[in-house]
């Protein structure tokens, strides 16, 4: 028998060219989530651009006599659109029509200071994602910070920075107790987190609500709005750039945030027992790991962390005083955040920025364009919407799905396959 007949199926690939390093580094991107993300914004922002031309005046005038002169309407289109991102941007990164430096950069703190809540929250929303875990209560969260914050705040008469530190501490303990009621009823009665955490929400809305409309808990004194009284100077958190800008020292709660849950998840041991409970509950158990406690403890983390950002909304940007609406929707753009960020702080960090930015440029985009507001949430819904479909947005790009050998090579071995064939059979 000839060695061409003794050949194994295994041996008798080996003629199938080995990827170059250069394909292979092109392979880990391309099937890679970091690739869907940035994917994600690039559609979305087309199909904004399209929506910003098909509701400019100029555009839709222009389009009457498109067939006789079309590079009218095509000027237009690009004329608004190329006008509204420039206005997204001096509205959110730099303003280049300023007189200073110093106002010119005014947008970038803006933009700083919409993002802190933003992901402070996300970290709390990503945290409970690793842990298998849908915290859908961080709005109730950010209540609870806020009114247990802003009791100490407003009721209690410390030094500064003692009356500060106690401020965020019991609006960080309240939220990580709020969110620990959804954590202890998943552990003992298997209840899902979802229902807990929505309820939680209305109960501490309406609970809220109460606390503002009483006399010796928030309300302010002598007043029947359901408003508190300003936050006392020793209570706030201090300015960063001066008083002329509104950054304050938030932003740095929420990236000591970001550096404690990314050493929480990538180098405790406590945050390895949370992502082995969000791969497999089943499996953890059987290692040993008391699954219950776990999600209880990342309630409790989670809820902290969604703590911070009603403590910054509160003494950082609302230290006028608050009313019942002053989670502003956070706790629900935090769930978008911490989807955008593929629930990594460092991801986060970046997806808290960017709807920072859409934010704040937005309101610019409207005065100057008179582009509405709306159109910028479409964007942001439509980042989401891909983000959450991957084999949508690779088969629209036509990048290959992970785990699937690319057409060439899967042709390419099936042509070695079949040589190797002819050579077993002429010997």
């Amino acid at each position: 028998m000839s060695a061409a007949q003794t050949q194994t199926p295994a041996t008798q690939t080996n003629d199938v060219p080995a990827p170059s390093k250069w394909r292979e580094a092109w392979m880990r991107v391309a099937t890679g989530n970091a690739i869907i993300v940035v994917l994600a914004v690039f559609i979305a922002v087309v199909v904004g651009s399209i929506m910003i031309a098909a509701t400019n005046k100029e555009v839709q005038e222009a389009a009457g006599y498109f067939f006789s002169r079309p590079m009218d309407t095509i000027a237009a289109a690009w004329e608004a659109v190329t006008g509204a991102y420039a206005a997204l941007f001096r509205g959110s990164i730099y303003n280049y029509n300023a007189d200073t430096f110093a106002k010119g950069i005014r947008p970038l703190t803006e933009t700083l200071k919409f993002a802190t809540p933003l992901i402070a929250a996300g970290l709390g929303v990503g945290l409970a994602f690793r842990a298998g875990l849908f915290n859908i209560g961080g709005q109730g969260q950010m209540l609870m910070a806020a009114a247990a914050g802003g009791y100490v705040a407003t009721q209690l008469d410390m030094p500064f920075p003692l009356h500060l530190i106690a401020a965020i501490i019991a609006g960080m303990t309240a939220a990580a107790l709020w969110a620990g009621i959804a954590g202890f009823l998943k552990a003992r009665t298997g209840a899902h987190e979802v229902i807990t955490t929505i309820m939680l929400n209305h109960i501490a809305f309406y609970l809220l609500a109460w606390m503002l409309a009483t006399q010796g808990l928030l309300q302010a004194d002598g007043s029947n709005n359901p408003k508190t009284a300003p936050m006392p100077e020793s209570a706030q958190l201090p300015q960063l750039l001066g008083p002329q800008y509104k950054l304050h020292a938030g932003f740095l709660l929420a990236l000591a945030a970001v550096a404690f849950t990314w050493w929480l998840l990538e180098r405790s041991s406590l945050g390895f027992r949370f992502r082995a409970v969000g791969e497999n509950p089943d499996a953890a158990r059987v290692a040993g790991i008391n699954v219950g406690r776990m999600y209880f403890v990342v309630m409790l983390i989670a809820g902290a962390l969604v703590g911070i950002a009603g403590i910054s909304q509160i003494l950082g940007t609302e230290v006028s005083g608050f009313g019942g609406a002053i989670d502003a929707g956070i706790g629900f753009d935090a769930i978008t955040v911490a989807l955008l960020g593929r629930s990594s702080p460092l991801g986060i960090l970046a997806a808290g920025l960017l709807f920072g930015a859409f934010k704040t440029g937005g309101f610019t985009m409207q005065s100057s364009q008179g582009i509405p507001i709306e159109i910028v949430l479409v964007v942001q819904s439509l980042i989401v919407l891909f983000i959450a479909a991957p084999p949508l947005v690779r088969a629209m790009f036509g990048l290959p799905q992970p785990g699937r050998k690319p057409r060439n090579t899967a042709r390419t071995a099936k042509r070695a396959q079949k040589r190797a064939e002819k050579k077993e059979v002429s010997a």
